[in-house]
């Protein structure tokens, strides 16, 4: 098994949803890879064409328990005297960048576009993300055990 750090840069999003009638939308976006989740800041006022330039770092495994490994992104929209309301998500599969970074000692998918999809699979707009896998280096003494303690 290899363990890596998987860095996620979010850029921004166009032509997104808007869910309130009055308001302009305050997007942000919830990262989703395994059980790690990470959560973008609020782009309060930017409405439907949000900015984050902002970079997430995932602990990875591969290969894992799942098959297809995925990372999700769901865009949210911040709303301060109600719940958050959902604009949509893309799903970005990872099983060739992972198993890229593990024959070549790193991998990228460069930033480049992403469908959004609503609950109901209606498109809405796109969301700009880059992917960077890098397995960890394991020098001659990490993990080795020492007297039942395992040296870091």
């Amino acid at each position: 098994m290899t363990i890596g750090i998987m860095e996620v840069n979010l850029v921004d999003a166009h032509g997104l949803n808007k869910s309130d009638f009055f308001n302009k939308i305050d997007p942000y976006v919830v990262i989703q890879y395994r059980s790690q989740e990470h959560k973008s800041s609020v782009a309060k006022g930017e409405g439907k064409n949000p900015n984050w330039n902002e970079k997430f770092s995932f602990r990875v495994e591969y290969p894992g328990a799942d098959e297809q490994p995925k990372l999700v992104l769901k865009i949210m929209d911040h709303d301060t005297f109600s719940s958050d309301d959902y604009l949509g998500q893309t799903t970005i599969y990872l099983k060739d960048l992972l198993e890229l970074g593990v024959e070549n000692g790193t991998a990228e998918l460069r930033t480049q576009k992403y469908s959004v999809v609503d609950s109901s699979q209606s498109y809405y707009g796109d969301i700009r993300v880059g992917i960077t896998f890098t397995p960890r280096v394991e020098d001659e003494t990490y993990g080795q055990e020492f007297g039942g303690w395992k040296g870091n």
